[in-house]
């Protein structure tokens, strides 16, 4: 194993706004994504906001994918950090950036457990 994990930080902008208000939605999206990527789910955490917004989790047995989306700026905050080898963050964070149909997919990818952090710029995808 080169590191203990992979973390993988977005940025998605100009997403679906309705889709990034709407709590079973991103819930199912986080779900799906968990599962396209080969995580094995261990727990769901969701909530909405009044008036937008919605912040979650989904505790895989690999670590976690995490949400927090602000609707009124047609942006959300995404992490899918999996520790291992063997399951790819970036499978989830583009499942992610597609079904919310962000237009600009913004991502940095960080080795993690090996040593000092070493970030690179944000590489644009969309």
């Amino acid at each position: 194993m080169d590191t203990m994990g992979r973390h993988v930080i977005a940025e998605l902008w100009e997403c679906n706004i309705e889709k990034l208000n709407n709590m079973g939605l991103i819930e199912k999206i986080f779900v799906e994504a968990a599962l396209k990527a080969g995580a094995e789910i261990r727990e769901v955490a969701f909530h909405k906001f009044a008036p937008h917004g919605v912040s979650g989790v989904v505790i895989i047995s690999e670590s976690h994918l995490t949400i927090h989306s602000f609707p009124e700026h047609g942006y959300a905050s995404i992490d899918v950090y999996t520790c291992g080898d063997i399951i790819d963050p970036n499978v989830a964070a583009e499942y992610i950036a597609g079904a919310l149909e962000a237009k600009v997919y913004e991502k940095v990818e960080v080795p993690r457990g090996m040593g000092p952090v070493k970030i690179d710029k944000f590489q644009e995808v969309l």
